[in-house]
C-alpha cells in the first residue's frame, strides 16, 4: 500500500480541496468543524467532523501496518543474532573441544593408578550416549614445525675451511 503516512493526498471537502498528508488533512477538518461549530452550523461541522474521521481511520491503519511490519522485522532481526550467537558458540565449542581433550589425556593415565572417585565419574559421564556429530569431532591438529638439522650448526664454527674446497 506504500508509505501513506507521508502521501500528500487531494481531499474535496465541503468547501473546496484539502491538500496534505493524512495528518495535517485531519487538523485541517478539525479546524473547519471548530469555526463550523462557532458560526452555529452543525451539519458543516458534523460533515467536517466525518471527513476528519476518515482521515483519521486511514491514519491508524496505515500506523497499525507500519507497526506490525517493524515487529515483524525486530523478529526477524533477533531470529538472525540469535543464530549467529548459536554459529559463534559452535565454533568456539569446534575450536575449545580439542584443547579440552588433551588436557584429560594426559590425566587419563594418573586416574587409573589413582583411587580417585571423582575422576571415575568424569570419565563415565564422557560416554552419555549422544550421537557424535562432525562439529563434535575435535579439529585435527597443526603440524608442528620440523626442528632445525644439527649440521648448520656443526658448519658455522668450520665456515672458512669447508666452504672453499665446496664452491671450487
Amino acid at each position: 500500500m506504500g508509505n501513506i503516512l507521508n502521501r500528500v493526498f487531494d481531499s474535496s471537502g465541503p468547501e473546496g480541496k484539502v491538500r496534505g498528508t493524512p495528518q495535517q488533512i485531519i487538523d485541517k477538518y478539525n479546524q473547519l468543524a471548530r469555526d463550523a461549530q462557532l458560526s452555529n452550523d452543525r451539519v458543516a461541522a458534523e460533515n467536517f467532523q466525518q471527513h476528519a474521521e476518515h482521515y483519521a481511520r486511514l491514519l491508524s491503519e496505515a500506523q497499525r501496518e507500519q507497526e506490525a511490519r517493524r515487529e515483524q522485522q525486530e523478529a526477524q532481526a533477533r531470529e538472525r543474532q540469535q543464530q549467529q550467537a548459536e554459529r559463534r558458540e559452535h565454533q568456539q565449542n569446534a575450536q575449545n573441544a580439542p584443547k579440552a581433550e588433551d588436557t584429560p589425556k594426559p590425566e587419563t593415565p594418573p586416574a587409573a593408578a589413582s583411587d580417585n572417585d571423582v575422576l571415575d565419574v568424569v570419565e563415565g559421564g564422557a560416554g552419555s550416549g549422544l550421537v557424535e556429530t562432525p562439529e563434535a569431532k575435535p579439529a585435527p591438529r597443526k603440524r608442528s614445525r620440523k626442528p632445525s638439522k644439527p649440521k648448520e650448526t656443526a658448519a658455522q664454527p668450520g665456515d672458512d675451511v669447508p666452504q672453499a674446497p665446496a664452491a671450487e
